[in-house]
Formats: structure tokens, sequence, C-alpha cells
């Protein structure tokens, strides 16, 4: 008797919906997801049905699947950015770029450990660069140019190790005691 019982639970557990099962970088993507507009249908493949976001077009996984590029660039997307991104903590690649996205930067995106090229400009963004973005150990590449960014770069960010940091075409200060705007 006892085996029949675990029979029919195995099948019920195994006729729930993958949905139920929960995965961050899946719950990252589709909050970034229901705040963009996409003319162009270039996230049709982000079925969140699936817990495995690595066969979606414009994200790349490693062999672990975890998320370690998201590349958006160009594809005509407006909306804001979503907090919840900072959920892929393997992110190394966040390309966003040339799009309209507006609204402000998330400070959440400080917590992004991995990452080593945050590419967010030619968009609508607007507000100031997050102080958090000075936890970016791993950055080596921000370019934030042409955008509607104000107040100063942090120099949590100006003391990074950054290889590129690209601010022109804002309305940033050099930093808070210098009034040269960038």
């Amino acid at each position: 008797m006892s085996s029949l019982v675990f029979v029919f639970a195995l099948f019920v557990f195994l006729q729930r919906p993958l949905s139920c099962l929960s995965n961050s970088q899946v719950d990252a993507l589709s909050a970034l997801r229901s705040r963009l507009s996409d003319p162009k249908n270039v996230l049709e493949s982000w079925d969140t049905s699936l817990v495995d976001p690595c066969t979606w077009f414009h994200v790349t996984c490693d062999s672990n699947n975890n998320v370690i590029r998201l590349d958006l660039g160009h594809n005509d997307l407006s909306g804001t950015l979503a907090p919840e991104l900072a959920q892929l903590s393997s992110l190394q690649y966040l390309e966003l770029y040339g799009n309209q996205i507006s609204g402000t930067i998330p400070e959440q995106l400080g917590n992004l450990k991995s990452l080593i090229s945050m590419d967010l400009y030619d968009n609508l963004l607007e507000g100031n660069i997050p102080n958090s973005f000075g936890n970016l150990k791993s950055l080596k590449f921000l370019r934030l140019n042409n955008n509607k960014l104000t107040g100063s770069i942090p120099k949590e960010v100006i003391d990074l190790n950054l290889q590129v940091l690209d601010v022109s075409n804002n309305n940033i200060s050099e930093s808070p005691a210098d009034g040269n705007l960038i």
C-alpha cells in the first residue's frame, strides 16, 4: 500500500507545471520584461514557464546555467529598469544601450558584484549615478553617456579601477567639489 501512495504522490508532483518551481533569474528577467515595451518582439522567447532562461534570445549563460550576459542593445525598447536585475548575481555584461529606457538607475544594480561591463548609454535615463556602483569592484567599463543624468560622479565610482568611464552628454559634474559639467 505504501508503495502505491508513493507512486501516486510522485505522479502528482510530476504533473505540476514547471512554472511552480522558482528561479530568481527568471523572476529578475521577467520583472525587466514587464517594465519594457517591446515593439520589435525581441523578448518573445522569454517564456516564464521555463525555469531556465538560458534558451532565451539575448541571454547568455555559463556552464552552470547562470545568466552572465544580457544583450538588448538597439532594440527600440522603452520603459524603466527593474531593480530585480540585482538578483542576477553572476551577471558580467549588462548591455541595454541605444534604446528609449527612461527613469532612474536602480540603486540595487550596485549589488551585481560580478559585473565587468555596464552599457546603458544612448537612453533617456535621469537622476543620479547610484553611489552603490562603488560596490562593483569587478567593473571595468561603465558607459552612461547620452542620457539625462544629473548630479556628480560619486567618489566611490571615481575610486574604481575603471578602464572606461563615459558619462559625456549628460548634466553631470566631475566631482561633488567641482562645478564643471561633463
